[in-house]
């Protein structure tokens, strides 16, 4: 129902909308609204994805803060308590971004495209006269549908929507793209062999591959599973399995949206995770499904290939769970090895550091946990940056990003002695941050830039139809002493 306020002398009281002033009503000034009270728009709105009313409602709880009286990790009593020295909690201090205008009346956000054929608008900022370390360098900004993955390959940007869009960008600049037949683009991962898997709201996993006589062109090379093991597993009633009464579909491929991917190119593996509970393992070389597991209790929301030939899934059911491949006969299989988290909240995002060997782990509370240590796994700490859900992350070096619902990301440092430190609360955004990924930044000659000092470029999309490009440094100075 649509309701009118109207102030008088004597107070205010409301009033139902006739039904002309309905159809002239603005519909973005009422979702703006709606936000502005903490409304989850995208999952209640049947219009800001395709088809997605039954599946969205799934990703309620990367917008909403879940109240919990569960512990988050083994061994911790209270999410806040300092344990120790290796079990702390950390937290950057930072203004309030819910006053933050949602453009400023800067000239760096005046809009103008010169890519008249594009949806997409580029806005660049120079850094070099703010002299910080970590900002914002520009913004692409789409004029239809929400940023839901990104990719980064080379000088290449892939970036998917609820359009069905796969956009290619080359210095930031529009190069390419391509479109799927349905189904909007949930994940996005990219071979060493210049394959593009691309993982979609109806359950389909699509195959990509670029062009080596036409530069810039990209044609679908086919799908996960193939038709031909598709129909060579449909005529034997064993391949089958029940997901509800009278509903039988076969197991090597997914009946709800995938959600995930992640690649372990050393094994030759990709791994899908899916709202249908399952976790599935492709070999890379014929695209056969080797495994479909039924891994959690709730939808896979991430999943992330680690170190040691580990891989970690998260899961709406509130559990962190630790796989390894090993032999089984005359094949290999992976089994269940440990569960590091079983909490209330929504586990939403993973993030593996391989050169420190720590795990990071994004809920829908807020917090960001990790564990470290190759032969066993241990509990390190928690880091608190966030106000509303963390529904993403990455890892870059010594860093770790988090993006959230409170539309902002954290830049993490982890410091030599295991602890971490905050670096930037980057607040640009004007919507929840959904997808992170992050490239090092080639070093030029006369730069400036000093020996040991790494610096990253940044990708992040969000819901408000944006992609932000920014740098950052390791060797920033922190928010908080």
């Amino acid at each position: 129902m649509v309701i009118a306020t109207e102030t008088t002398s004597g107070g205010s009281h409301h009033r139902r909308l006739t039904f002309a002033a309905f159809l002239n009503s603005d519909p973005a000034a009422e979702e703006e609204e709606q936000r502005s009270h903490g409304v989850d728009v995208d999952a209640i709105n049947p219009t800001t994805s395709n088809n997605n009313n039954m599946n969205m409602n799934k990703e309620v709880h990367y917008y909403q803060q879940r109240q919990s009286n569960a512990s988050t990790t083994s061994g911790e009593s209270s999410p806040n308590q300092v344990l120790s020295p290796w079990n702390q909690t950390y937290s950057p201090y930072y203004t309030d971004t819910t006053t933050t205008p949602s453009m400023s009346p800067s000239p760096w956000n005046q809009t103008y495209s010169p890519y008249y054929k594009s949806p997409w608008i580029y806005q660049r900022r120079n850094m070099d006269d703010d002299g910080t370390d970590n900002g914002l360098v520009g913004t692409i900004v789409r004029q239809d549908g929400h940023v839901y993955s990104l990719a980064a390959s080379g000088d290449l940007l892939f970036t998917g929507s609820d359009s069905k869009n796969i956009r290619v960008w080359k210095d930031l600049k529009d190069f390419t793209g391509f479109k799927s037949t349905s189904g909007l683009v949930k994940a996005i991962v990219i071979t060493g062999d210049n394959r593009i898997f691309t993982g979609h709201q109806d359950g389909k996993i699509r195959v990509w591959r670029g062009s080596k006589s036409r530069t810039g062109s990209y044609s679908r090379v086919g799908s996960l599973p193939t038709l031909k093991e598709f129909l060579t597993k449909s005529v034997n009633p064993k391949n089958y399995v029940e997901v509800r009464r009278r509903k039988n579909v076969l197991k090597i491929r997914h009946y709800d949206a995938v959600s995930c991917l992640s690649l372990n190119e050393e094994l030759g593996l990709l791994y899908s995770g899916s709202w249908d509970k399952t976790l599935k393992v492709w070999r890379l070389s014929d695209s056969k499904c080797l495994e479909s597991i039924q891994a959690h209790d709730d939808a896979i929301n991430t999943v992330a290939a680690g170190f040691d030939d580990l891989l970690f899934t998260g899961s709406a059911d509130g559990t962190l769970k630790v796989w390894k491949r090993g032999l089984q006969g005359k094949g290999t299989k992976h089994f269940l090895v440990n569960v590091l988290m079983k909490q209330e909240n929504a586990v939403t995002a993973l993030a593996v550091n391989l050169t420190a060997a720590v795990v990071y782990c994004g809920s829908s509370d807020g917090s960001v946990n990790f564990w470290e240590g190759q032969k066993f796994l241990s509990h390190g700490g928690t880091l608190r940056g966030h106000r509303m859900a963390v529904l993403c992350l990455a890892a870059a070096g010594s860093l770790v990003l988090s993006g959230g619902a409170d539309k902002n990301i954290c830049v993490w440092r982890r410091n030599v002695d295991g602890t971490h430190s905050c670096l930037s609360v980057l607040m640009d955004h004007v919507g929840p941050v959904k997808c992170l990924t992050a490239v090092e930044e080639a070093e030029e000659d006369g730069d400036g830039v000093e020996k040991g000092d790494q610096r990253w470029i940044v990708y992040s999309g969000s819901l408000d139809k944006s992609v932000k490009v920014w740098r950052v440094t390791e060797t920033a100075s922190t928010v908080i002493g």
